[in-house]
């Protein structure tokens, strides 16, 4: 089964869409799109009664809905659906929910925490941002994330994980462990700041891995396929 990403000429370069209760990692520098491709992928499923969660280790609520207050795709009115839950790291919720970065606990409780969630609420659409916050509220440990990732690629949610990394030929766990990898890429040239996506992998998907046109509208991020940025 494919899903929509709400992302308008994104799914064209997938298939058709994304396929459902797989683990796809977003990359790229900042401000190439990755958390507004998110928010309208959560958008998406709230529409169409997805039970959504959004969990955020930088940016509360009232943050995001202000970000994405320049769009018209709905998003504040997707968070105020009862299938979506939005926690953020650092308010009482969160708080309760994560504890504090550096606080003593066993190596592997938040992540069982977070997939016990998951599992319990029945998620079917998942966004963690971002995956480098998320190893500060981790063990040391690297086998802790890799159990994490493993642990989730075992649910039945499609999830999103959104990466910091810059550089689409340097590769982390997140990168070998997710089902589909998708890079973002903005570079200012005399014409002024262009930006693109490119599908690196997603299994079981004849993808197209060529960058291709990304721009920002008053929908949100719309892909141009078969599109080079600059064109």
């Amino acid at each position: 089964m494919r899903i929509a990403s709400g992302v308008d000429g994104f799914d064209e370069l997938v298939g058709g869409g994304m396929p459902a209760g797989r683990l796809y990692l977003l990359s790229g520098p900042p401000g190439s799109g990755k958390t507004t491709f998110s928010s309208q992928f959560l958008t998406r499923g709230a529409m169409q009664g997805d039970k959504c969660l959004y969990i955020s280790m930088h940016e509360t609520k009232a943050d995001i809905v202000s970000d994405m207050d320049s769009f018209d795709f709905g998003f504040k009115r997707a968070l105020s659906t009862e299938g979506v839950t939005y926690l953020d790291a650092f308010s009482s919720d969160g708080k309760r929910f994560f504890g504090l970065p550096g606080e003593r606990r066993d190596r592997s409780s938040l992540s069982n925490r977070i997939v016990s969630f998951v599992q319990s609420r029945d998620i079917d659409r998942l966004i963690i941002d971002s995956t480098m916050l998320l190893r500060y509220f981790l063990s040391d440990d690297e086998d802790t994330v890799i159990q994490f990732l493993s642990s989730l690629k075992r649910t039945n949610a499609t999830t999103i994980l959104i990466s910091e990394m810059t550089d689409p030929s340097a590769y982390t766990d997140e990168h070998y462990l997710a089902h589909g990898v998708i890079f973002f890429h903005n570079y200012l040239d005399e014409g002024g700041m262009n930006r693109g996506v490119q599908v690196v992998k997603m299994r079981g998907t004849d993808v197209d891995t060529d960058i291709n046109r990304v721009e920002f509208t008053d929908q949100g991020l719309v892909v141009h396929p078969g599109e080079a940025p600059g064109e």
